[in-house]
């Protein structure tokens, strides 16, 4: 059972986090010529994902079925997804984007807590791997179809399809109460301690999401052949889902607050690679750090939190993750104020931030009253 759990977490959060969140990544590129998307509006589309996912999760605070929530967000990333393919114009797809971000914040939360509250550590560690698996896949999806000459609409219907079939696939594995997955009478106590895990899971959010979400088009300025540049986000992913069953070890012997510190300061030197190391190169160790990392801090950030604050880690988690909503919303929206030029910037800013937020974290952490 605990291994049927553990593949149907992997598989919810393929979907919500790697389709839901990040689908939009590797068709940006495809986006970009066959619909004259510019990367401003690029830029505007991530932007309404993720100020959805910073809604989602500050809904996510209150109490509510766990298992309606993860059965809702599924098929509501699902249908968003697959309407990208038959929708036309800005105002339609940012409502989409909207609707996928809230639904994939809702998945995140409730999937982390209910698996949190039954599996063990290497467990976990399968589960939080469908976060980069499910980056891979979408991936991988969008070379192949970028290399058939398919449309951005198609690569949404293929990747909308998919969706469904992993919607209907989980369904039945979360059923039932909660189980501890969200207590009604956990009272989160604001301590300076949990004060500082939303601070510091907030700039991780801003940090990461400048590179997750245009590491594609930046691969693709280099490099126009979608048979090289189209490899990038699949080898983001890939490096995502491997860091999380390698960690997973690590974590059990050295602490999850010390490998969220460690990842933090690895994070920004992805993040600042590709301003240090010139062309296609710094491209790629930025895929392969930031990969590497960004589903690593989102494990050790929720074990964290569920060390501090116990019977209310869900809404410690929910709090962690709006902040972390709050922060990808800045990202994007930087870039698309700024244009072409705002990448550097962001990439420089993401980089001192979130290795401020690893020596921030260094303190010993106190837990939380409940």
């Amino acid at each position: 059972m605990d291994l049927r759990l553990a593949l149907a977490g992997l598989a919810a959060l393929a979907l919500a986090q790697g389709i839901g969140r990040f689908a939009f990544t590797p068709l940006l590129p495809m986006m970009q010529d066959d619909a004259g998307l510019s990367l401003a509006q690029g830029g505007s589309l991530a932007a309404a994902n993720y100020l959805g996912y910073l809604l989602g999760a500050m809904w996510a605070m209150r109490p509510a079925n766990a298992a309606f929530v993860i059965r809702a967000s599924t098929v509501v990333v699902a249908a968003a997804t697959l309407a990208m393919g038959f929708s036309q114009g800005m105002a339609a797809w940012a409502l989409l984007r909207f609707a996928a971000g809230v639904a994939s914040a809702w998945s995140l939360v409730y999937v982390s807590a209910w698996c949190l509250a039954r599996l063990d550590g290497r467990r976990m560690g399968i589960v939080f791997a469908g976060v980069g698996g499910g980056v891979a896949l979408a991936g991988l999806v969008c070379l192949v179809l970028a290399r058939l000459g398919a449309s951005s609409s198609q690569g949404w219907i293929v990747l909308g399809v998919i969706a469904i079939v992993i919607a209907a696939v989980v369904w039945p594995v979360f059923a039932g109460p909660a189980n501890g997955a969200r207590r009604e009478g956990a009272r989160l106590v604001w301590t300076s301690e949990a004060v500082r895990l939303v601070l510091c899971y907030t700039a991780y959010g801003f940090a990461y999401i400048v590179p997750a979400t245009f590491v594609p088009a930046m691969a693709k300025a280099i490099v126009p052949d979608p048979a090289i540049f189209g490899w990038a986000w699949p080898l983001f992913g890939a490096t995502a889902a491997a860091s999380t069953l390698f960690i997973a070890r690590w974590q059990a012997r050295f602490g999850a607050r010390r490998v969220w510190m460690i990842s933090s300061f690895v994070l920004a030197a992805g993040t600042a690679a590709p301003l240090a190391i010139p062309g296609l190169p710094g491209i790629v160790v930025a895929a392969i750090l930031v990969g590497g990392t960004f589903v690593t801090i989102t494990m050790a950030g929720l074990q964290v939190a569920r060390e501090i604050a116990g019977a209310a880690a869900a809404p410690l988690m929910a709090a962690m993750t709006a902040g972390f909503g709050l922060g990808q919303v800045a990202g994007p929206l930087l870039v698309a104020q700024l244009g072409e030029r705002g990448i550097p910037i962001a990439l420089a800013g993401s980089a001192i931030l979130v290795a401020a937020s690893g020596f921030a974290l260094g303190s010993k952490e106190k837990p939380c009253p409940t």
